[in-house]
């Protein structure tokens, strides 16, 4: 989760200092559902994640150089440059690519499951949405085709409150996390920010999936500490909302609890803070270092 959080707050000062272009949606106060649920994967297994996917690329085992330089739009980022911000895709790591048109990943989502089922090779795939992809067909329509195919997936929609600047309740006639049964499938509602509960209940769909029980619809309720992208200033919220999220940020919580078990000291703490900010170090010097693609190379593998 502190990797997460320390790549985007350097991103954005990267970004306000004219290092890199295009738009940054942070994902800043929702580290506990992707860290949580890809916790609960095997490396072979695949996600599929959204314009706001630093985290999930992050928690599924991302190298922060490559990202970094990706968001520099220099040719030694995960898609040379060419993707930026909102397409980071890490086929090595399961990473099927973040996607820039809501509930998109669905149905691509559904696909990679029916490989997998087709191949009999024992790979779950999560398929991470925003509250915002509730209302789309691709939701609707991937969601259904999980349930009548029997294929191993599970539905991680990451309820933030907010698509761009609309409350959920002005979106969804309907909690998410309530559909499942009409699909067929279980579902559940849970705590977003919690790491400890989205990796148990994660892993309970994550370990039916794999035994061929089906698909399994889960509503992480969280927030969205920061704007839709680095240029909203948020000007449809109250302080009271904000303050209630922030009070209940997820690395905050998860450093309460493993102090007070005893699990780690503030010194381990410290320690591993260092060591985060050392490979985001290195991730911008090895940003910086990289070469910009050349104009020849900017129009191949390109759709113009």
């Amino acid at each position: 989760m502190r990797r997460i959080r320390r790549f985007e707050e350097a991103a954005e000062v990267a970004y306000r200092a004219a290092k890199m272009r295009g738009a940054l949606h942070f994902y800043i106060g929702e580290e506990a559902t992707a860290t949580g649920v890809c916790a609960a994967l095997n490396e072979g297994d695949f996600i599929t994640s959204t314009h706001r996917g630093h985290g999930h690329c992050i928690a599924k085992g991302a190298r922060l150089d490559k990202m970094m330089a990706e968001l520099y739009g220099r040719t030694t980022g995960y898609c040379g440059g060419k993707g930026g911000s909102m397409h980071i895709a890490d086929v090595a790591s399961g990473n099927l690519g973040a996607n820039g048109i809501v509930g998109a990943g669905v149905p691509i989502a559904v696909g990679a499951a029916l490989g997998s089922k087709l191949r009999n090779d024992g790979k779950v795939t999560v398929c991470f949405f925003g509250d915002a992809a509730g209302p789309t067909g691709a939701f609707h329509e991937g969601v259904n085709m999980g349930s009548v195919l029997n294929v191993p997936v599970v539905f991680v929609c990451e309820n933030n409150q907010y698509g761009m600047a609309t409350h959920t309740e002005y979106a969804n006639a309907a909690p998410v996390g309530d559909r499942g049964p009409a699909y067929g499938m279980p579902s559940e509602r849970i705590d977003g920010n919690d790491v400890f509960q989205v990796y148990e209940r994660a892993k309970v769909a994550i370990d039916r999936a794999r035994d061929g029980e089906g698909p399994t619809l889960i509503e992480a309720v969280t927030y969205r500490q920061k704007g839709h992208t680095i240029h909203d200033s948020k000007g449809y919220r109250d302080e009271e909302e904000i303050a209630k999220w922030i009070a209940q940020d997820p690395i905050e919580r998860f450093k309460r609890a493993v102090l007070e078990a005893k699990a780690l000291t503030e010194d381990e703490m410290q320690a591993i803070d260092g060591e985060v900010e050392e490979a985001i170090t290195q991730a911008e010097e090895f940003a910086e270092a990289s070469p910009w693609p050349t104009l020849d190379a900017i129009e191949q593998d390109v759709y113009v």
